[in-house]
């Protein structure tokens, strides 16, 4: 009975923490993913291609799993409400008002959500991006 108990409690701890290692490996992809998306963004310079690089990085981060969803979404959370608070610090606009975050936001939950985030890229973009 104590080797039965003995198995079982190792198996699970052993369960556990290969689920919390898988998770922190995705999440690191994730954030990863979302970086390149924004490098790609800042080297693009393309005009109204901000929704499709929101879109790609949050679904390519959500293609590795639960880690990469959390990791999307902590990422564009912490962007969004970064943006609101500088406006405040700087007593104006970034010209990124209330209407643009909830569209970049709209963008972020389209592709942690799976679906194509081509539904957002301009014509003309490069097909590099």
């Amino acid at each position: 009975m104590k080797l039965f108990l003995g198995l079982l409690f190792c198996s699970l701890v052993l369960g556990v923490s290969g689920q919390w290692y898988s998770f922190v490996r995705e999440a690191a992809q994730g954030a990863w993913d979302m970086w390149r998306a924004y490098s790609d963004m800042r080297e693009a310079k393309y005009k109204n291609a901000d929704k499709y690089f929101h879109a790609r990085g949050n679904y390519d981060a959500a293609q590795r799993g639960p880690g990469g969803v959390w990791a999307a979404e902590v990422i564009s959370d912490a962007r969004e409400k970064s943006q609101r608070i500088t406006d405040l610090l700087k007593f104006g606009d970034s010209g990124h008002g209330v209407e643009d975050s909830k569209a970049d936001q709209a963008a972020n939950e389209w592709g942690r959500s799976g679906k194509d985030p081509n539904h957002f890229r301009p014509a003309g973009l490069p097909d590099k991006y």
